[in-house]
């Protein structure tokens, strides 16, 4: 155990110790006569001594020291009571520390480096005792005290766990504590006076991965953006990277990838999901992985255990998985022994009697007079209690009746299980003779038997010998039911995945494929279900159903079967039903391929579950939208291909080129670039061991064509290599006649290409890459989706930057930055409003442009953050204003586009689109009737008009000047006849809205003075003219009018009439008229209030000076957490006075 460390002089304890290993700053130590096989009273008097010198009379055997080099003082760090214990200790500080302490300066920093990682650790490990007493909430919650005040975040955020580690900055380590929490990973450190935060959101991890640096073998790396991240010295690493890989796959796939992923109940809220919850997700996912089970299966228990193995006469160690509806086991040795048990096919589970050589045994008893021994089963009694309350539910909600089917033949009667057949009536396996086709008026709906018997043509060549081949195969598989079993329930051992490598034999195929992928219970669980289904589907037009019909004729159109009505109508029955069943998947592309091989060797029934079964279950989330499965295990595919065949991946730095190759392999499994005859056996492989059998496969085609493949110049010309290879691989047993494809790249007169027979390629592909364990494939899958998925949101972001740049004047740079706050703000309502609006309508299948959009409040919180136009207390308001005017399709929410545009206009539009703007939100339907600020009187001095207006120039100038403003102000009526739709006129009361806004923008500007006089001018002048204009309304513009009246009353002024106000008194009896008449008569237009503004050089300047988006962008990165946490918290605060005020 670790020790917190003290200081100690070695020189007192020499004669008591014995060092055992040194290193530059450790030192292992013995305790003298402890080991030593003739020093019985060494060791004895040792102990006296130690009884009596030492308080503790038992002092551990074996201890660790931390000696600093020129030190006569030493530090106790660990010990151990058993030399094994202790090593593990001086193996960690080998592995964690001895390197890293080389980078320190100094004596002291080493030393409190070292004495600080110890005390850490020590509680990490009194965490982690705790935590299996389940006594940790009082330290978990002195943690989460901690988190909250160092990350200031909402209570929202739930902690999940905490770890002792450090934290890489270039080559020092900084010592603190790694918060995981549901939306994020925090770092604290307060390290030789310096303090480091880090907040990683989930959602911005590219990569998670172990490696190593240079001072550390072992190190989790967290890759973002723009950084990469270590960190190290872990108690325990492998948990912690678990925990770490379970997060980031939860967190970015309920973000990033709801369009068809679904959590698991535990986790469907964020703040309830504890550690326990992530622990027990990833077993469930292992075990639905690895048995291929439906999603909806909670694993219950997993125990270690035995079972009785009659084929090797003895006991199998292992593991004891139950669930819902199934009991499993797995051998201790990978591929030994694996057992599938549905409780629905279980008819009984009972104790033993526990003896010596029989120690906890039970008896599963399964419907076909099979018997499963279970032995050393810890806690047997909750474990056949809670097995007996399965069995019973299971068998409550069963809908299906077993029924004895004498009058089937022995063939089917082998698979019934719990579908249609007492398995006491077995017989002796025959070969099921040949169908004759059946007239497509006299045949039922849907097809009652396996397409291949109603269409089946014996081979040219040879056929007695193909023949004979298949009753071998069939005898050799009969041989086997007898001694492993033939139902779902058989013992799945190295024996049957031979038999599956050598081809399945025809009449067996489709039964088999059920069984193998348990498609049987589903069959036998949902009696008249695809009937239903038909019925329900078919008739219904809709896109689904017109892609079906278009791809229906396109499915082996060179099998006889598809070449007439009775094939296509099956495959359009089971493709519109799984659509119907399933309209997350729907129909895609690949699926009519897959389905007609299906129908081929199954009845239609049968094979709707089992396209079921590949479709949900073996196949996850390849059939959907965007492909996310297929495009994580292409992924995965470079990888294997890196670690496997490097020196093809050497030469091709591009893996990507052999991954497009290789998709297709993947979504169809190889029946569509491979021979039907040939790619069935691809298929049977795939049944019986799930996606392991694809990859190994494409490994071993890439292995058998890499010189070729290093020896291509382009992607072309892999692509032909591969084809051609994959269109001459053979199937010389198959029985049938060989179906052509349209893959052949090269015509007759060409010299022929060597044949590869296809058991050849599939042994080769077991034997040479067959190593390959469900845990590690899935564990790259979990790896490899965090980098699809930020691959789709990179695709996104540069889909939406290319279409926005051509619009606006912001640079590319800091556009992309304001893109990432854009969805930084969509995703923290996510993480902490789980009823967001944005949260409930983010799609990825919607246009790019609209795969992320905000709400008002989160509009106005980057309004706050990055708009040039902040106005005090008056912001909020003007936000909302804007948030009004973008969105135009009232739904109320905005896209990414709309606001770079608008922001666009603020930072870097001309004088005239600013005000144009501005002029917008200043009338409906920005400004409503109920905005806050709209119903305010209009009580400010600077915008009375009783003061006239005077300009403050020499009379020779006046006159020049306002000839050019009547022209300005012709320019603009042209410009406003060529524009689209001209603006409504304002009303006083928008005007006036209109005015604080400006009088707002002002504040805290250096100019402050110049501009409020300068907007008290232009403000004058606008309601004179407003007055004037509805008093001239009937004539027609009166802009020149009234610029004479000002330029007659300017000239006429004294030359100390310098202010831009007068007195009272002085006003002209006309202008003072304004202030009665009613808010409906005065009007005024943008072009007046334009021209008006043009008048002032201080507006000028205000509207016309350059403005830095980049300092904007920086300070919102930095608060922008900070600002919605103020936010919640306000509300929070505001809610028990919101409720008071309810009650009142």
């Amino acid at each position: 155990m670790w020790l917190k460390p003290e200081e100690v002089l070695l020189k007192n304890a020499l004669k008591l110790w014995v060092t055992q290993k040194s290193s530059c700053y450790f030192i292992l130590q013995r305790r003298r006569g402890h080991g030593e096989g003739s020093g019985r009273f060494t060791g004895r008097l040792v102990g006296a001594l130690d009884a009596v010198l030492d308080s503790n009379a038992r002092v551990a055997p074996f201890r660790i020291l931390l000696q600093v080099p020129g030190s006569q003082v030493y530090s106790p760090i660990a010990c151990g009571a058993t030399l094994e214990e202790i090593n593990q200790h001086w193996e960690w500080l080998e592995q964690n520390l001895l390197h890293t302490l080389s980078v320190f300066d100094n004596k002291e920093d080493i030393a409190s480096f070292v004495k600080g990682k110890i005390k850490a650790l020590i509680a990490e490990e009194t965490r982690s005792k705790l935590a299996e007493q389940e006594e940790e909430p009082e330290k978990f919650r002195e943690a989460l005290v901690k988190f909250e005040a160092r990350f200031n975040f909402p209570e929202a955020e739930k902690l999940i766990t905490y770890y002792s580690c450090c934290c890489w900055k270039g080559r020092v380590p900084r010592q603190g504590w790694l918060y995981l929490s549901i939306n994020h990973l925090c770092f604290y450190s307060f390290f030789l006076g310096k303090e480091l935060k880090l907040i990683v959101p989930w959602v911005d991890v590219q990569k998670l991965e172990r490696t190593c640096n240079v001072f550390m073998t072992d190190t989790i790396r967290i890759t973002t953006q723009n950084k990469e991240r270590d960190f190290s010295m872990f108690l325990n690493l492998d948990e912690v990277f678990k925990i770490m890989e379970q997060l980031a796959d939860v967190t970015l796939r309920r973000l990033l990838d709801n369009e068809i992923f679904e959590l698991d109940p535990d986790l469907q809220e964020p703040t309830q999901i504890t550690k326990r919850d992530l622990e027990a997700r990833a077993q469930n996912e292992f075990f639905r992985a690895f048995f291929r089970l439906p999603r909806k299966e909670k694993l219950h228990e997993v125990v270690d255990c035995s079972l009785w193995t009659p084929f090797s006469r003895c006991h199998t160690v292992g593991r004891m998985f139950a669930s819902d509806s199934y009991v499993c086991f797995a051998s201790k040795e990978d591929g030994c022994c694996n057992v599938v048990l549905p409780l629905r096919e279980v008819v009984s589970i009972e104790k033993m009697e526990d003896t010596s050589l029989l120690p906890n045994p039970i008896i599963i008893s399964i419907r076909s007079k099979m018997a499963f021994q279970f032995i050393e089963l810890k806690d047997r009694e909750s474990l056949v209690e809670n097995l007996l309350m399965r069995l019973k539910q299971v068998h409550a909600n069963s809908v299906a009746h077993y029924k004895t089917l004498r009058n089937e033949d022995t063939t089917s009667a082998l698979f019934q299980s719990t579908s249609m057949c007492n398995d006491s009536n077995f017989g002796t396996l025959k070969m099921s003779p040949n169908g004759n086709k059946v007239d497509k008026e006299s045949s039922p709906l849907p097809n009652s038997e396996a397409l291949i018997a109603v269409f089946h043509q014996s081979g040219i060549q040879s056929p007695d010998s193909r023949m004979s081949r298949e009753q071998i195969k069939a005898s050799l598989w009969s041989d086997h039911f007898v001694e492993y079993g033939r139902t779902v329930c058989m013992f799945r051992t190295e024996k049957i995945r031979k038999l599956v490598a050598m081809g399945i034999p025809e009449s067996l195929r489709g039964k088999l494929w059920l069984l193998f992928s348990d498609a049987v219970t589903d069959l036998a669980s949902h009696p008249g279900y695809y009937g239903n289904l038909v019925e329900e589907s078919m008739g219904k037009c809709c896109l689904v159903t017109e892609e079906i019909e278009r791809d229906l004729h396109r499915s082996l159109p060179e099998h006889p079967a598809f070449q007439n009505e009775t094939g296509i109508a099956a495959l359009r029955r089971v493709l519109t039903a799984y659509a119907h069943r399933n309209p997350k998947i729907g129909y895609c592309q690949s699926m009519n391929i897959l389905t007609s091989v299906l129908l081929l060797y199954a009845k239609e029934e049968e094979a709707f579950w089992l396209l079921v079964a590949v479709c949900e279950r073996m196949l996850p989330d390849y059939f959907n939208h965007r492909v996310i499965g297929a495009q994580v295990d292409q992924s995965v595919f470079e990888e294997l291909i890196r670690e496997r065949l490097p020196e093809l991946a050497e030469h091709m730095k591009d893996l990507s080129t052999l991954a497009s190759i290789s998709l297709s392999w993947f979504l169809t499994l190889f029946l569509s670039i491979m021979p039907l005859e040939s790619a069935v056996n691809v298929v049977d492989c795939f049944f019986y061991d799930g996606i392991k059998a694809i990859f190994q496969l494409g490994l071993a085609v890439l292995e058998a064509n890499a010189m070729e493949l290093c020896g291509s110049k382009d992607d072309g010309q892999a692509l032909m290599i591969l084809s051609r290879f994959l269109d001459h691989v053979k199937n010389e047993e198959s029985p049938g006649l060989p179906v052509g494809n349209h893959h052949t790249f090269f015509s007759d007169d060409q010299e022929p290409f060597p044949v590869t027979e296809i058991a050849d390629l599939i042994r080769d592909s077991y034997e040479k890459f067959g190593d390959q364990s469900v845990e590690l494939i899935e564990h790259m899958r979990c790896k490899h989706r965090i980098r699809v998925l930020q691959g789709h949101e990179d695709t996104t972001k540069q889909n939406v930057l290319r279409v926005v740049i051509p619009e606006v004047s912001i640079l590319p740079e800091d556009l992309e930055e304001l893109y990432d706050l854009f969805k930084r703000e969509h995703m923290i309502s996510c993480y902490w409003e789980q009823t967001s609006p944005a949260f409930q309508h983010h799609d990825p299948n919607r246009p790019y442009a609209e795969q992320y959009l905000i709400d008002a409040q989160q509009f106005t919180n980057l309004y706050k953050l990055v708009s040039p136009w902040t106005c005090g207390a008056h912001t909020e308001i003007l936000a909302e204003r804007t948030f009004r005017l973008l969105d135009e399709n009232m739904d109320h929410l905005i896209a990414f586009k709309g606001f770079a545009i608008c922001l666009d206009v603020m930072y870097n539009g001309e004088m005239n689109e600013k005000i144009k703007l501005l002029y917008r939100l200043h009338l409906p339907p920005a400004l409503t009737e109920n905005d806050k600020d709209s119903q305010s009187p209009l009580k400010n001095p600077l915008l009375s008009t009783s003061r006239p207006l005077v300009f403050g120039k020499s009379n020779g100038d006046t006159i020049d000047y306002q000839k050019q403003l009547k022209q300005m102000l012709k320019d603009l009526a042209k410009e406003k006849d060529k524009t689209e739709k001209e603006l409504p006129k304002m009303s006083q009361r928008e005007f006036i809205q209109f005015c604080k806004t400006l009088y707002s923008m002002f504040h805290e500007d250096p100019e402050e003075n110049d501009l409020y006089q300068a907007i008290a001018t232009v403000t004058t002048l606008l309601l004179q003219i407003g007055e004037v204009g509805q008093r001239s309304s009937s004539s027609g513009s009166c802009s020149d009018e009234y610029m004479e009246d000002i330029q007659t009353e300017g000239s006429a002024s004294t030359s100390d009439q310098d202010s831009v106000f007068t007195d009272v008194g002085k006003m002209p009896q006309r202008y003072s008229q304004a202030l009665t008449m009613t808010e409906g008569d005065w009007t005024v237009s943008l072009e007046h209030i334009l021209a008006s503004l043009l008048t002032e050089q201080s507006l000028v300047n205000f509207f016309e000076k350059p403005l830095d988006i980049k300092s904007k962008l920086e300070n919102a990165k930095i608060n922008q957490y900070s600002l919605k946490t103020n936010e919640m918290s306000r509300q929070i605060s505001l809610a028990p006075q919101l409720l008071l005020n309810f009650l009142k």
